[in-house]
């Protein structure tokens, strides 16, 4: 068994310990940095209706809402895989705009899309900085991970 998957292990238990959603947030963002070694973590919820997506978490800045058909968000959203950049500024579909507003400098990054149990696709969970940048190895983790926080998320967000 990994140490990535033996943190997940010890994640299990504190998540299934806590007793509000937005508990449980804070105990996905505070473990997927730990296990992932990244700096942020942000959990965003599709919004169907306003065809939109917005965060439920995201560390040291307010509430980010962002249309769902741009941005590296939204383009994980739309082809429902695992997006990892080393160089965002590179990529045409980053939002610089975000960090200007938040003032926080996105180095790399990492996305994966999070499925209902329709499969269909409720959100996006994005990891930031990590030293050195982000490898397969962690892509796989994170479609793994999301996978796993996404029961959690359904149960609680759509009560």
């Amino acid at each position: 068994m990994s140490a990535q998957h033996k943190e997940l292990v010890t994640f299990s238990k504190e998540l299934v310990q806590t007793d509000t959603f937005i508990d449980g947030l804070q105990c996905i963002s505070k473990n997927s940095k730990r296990i992932m070694k990244a700096e942020r973590c942000s959990l965003f919820i599709y919004d169907a209706d306003e065809n939109v997506l917005w965060t439920t978490l995201a560390d040291e800045t307010d509430k980010i809402v962002v249309p769902s058909d741009i941005g590296i968000i939204g383009y994980t959203l739309r082809v429902k895989k695992v997006i990892l950049e080393n160089d965002p500024y590179g990529n045409p579909n980053f939002l610089a705009e975000v960090d200007m507003k938040t003032g926080y400098y996105t180095q790399n990054l990492i996305t994966a899309p999070i499925f209902n149990s329709k499969r269909e696709t409720i959100g996006v969970l994005e990891l930031l900085n990590k030293e050195g940048g982000f490898n397969k190895t962690d892509a796989e983790f994170i479609a793994f991970f999301a996978h796993y926080i996404s029961g959690f998320i359904e149960l609680n967000l759509f009560k």
